[in-house]
């Protein structure tokens, strides 16, 4: 009876050793990293708009339009709720893309706004704030890489046998990732046209 006791007790400890529960927390611990690097970014960026408004401001006052757009856009970015919980919602997190995505839109529009001004493209504040906004994108692109790889890692575990076994006892389940917004149009080739 002991033999049979300890020869179960060996069967499970090597059952639960394959099981993935350690997996799940290894990697639900970098998307949860990844993510804090992505809001990170997003916040940095959202720090520099102030300061960037304003700079524009003092040159473009006949441009407010564009400057209540991105002040607009940014407000609705800082309204949204940027917790842990929201990459485990598709939900908000799609809501937060999209958010995002109206910031990145008003805030190259600003910049091709800032074209027309000769002055403000020579003032060093705005030569400043824009090498780190772009400094700041190219770092958001990095970082939501970095979060999609995560995610790909922890929806792979949550999705492969045995550990699927396991996601499904305890419940764990897979998490949302950046999608681009419109597949369909950036799947056509651009129409370039030089004879205008």
């Amino acid at each position: 009876m002991r033999k049979i006791g300890l020869a179960l007790l060996a069967s499970f400890t090597l059952l639960l050793s394959g099981c993935g529960y350690n997996t799940f927390q290894t990697t639900d611990e970098q998307v949860k990293a990844a993510w804090s690097e992505v809001l990170n970014q997003y916040q940095r960026r959202a720090d520099l708009i102030p300061n960037l408004v304003n700079t524009v401001k003092a040159y473009a006052q006949h441009e407010k339009e564009v400057l209540t757009t991105v002040t607009e856009a940014r407000a609705r970015v800082g309204s949204l709720q940027a917790s842990p919980e929201l990459i485990n919602d598709p939900a908000a997190f799609g809501k937060f893309q999209a958010a995002q995505g109206e910031l990145s839109s008003a805030l190259s529009r600003l910049l091709v706004v800032s074209e027309n001004y000769p002055q403000l493209k020579a003032d060093a504040n705005f030569r400043d704030l824009q090498a780190q906004l772009e400094g700041t994108e190219n770092r958001i692109t990095v970082a939501r890489k970095r979060y999609i790889e995560a995610v790909q890692a922890y929806n792979v575990a949550v999705r492969t046998f045995p550990n699927n076994l396991t996601a499904m006892v305890l419940g764990y389940k897979e998490k949302p990732n950046f999608t681009v917004e419109n597949e369909a149009e950036i799947s056509k080739a651009p129409k370039v046209d030089f004879s205008k």
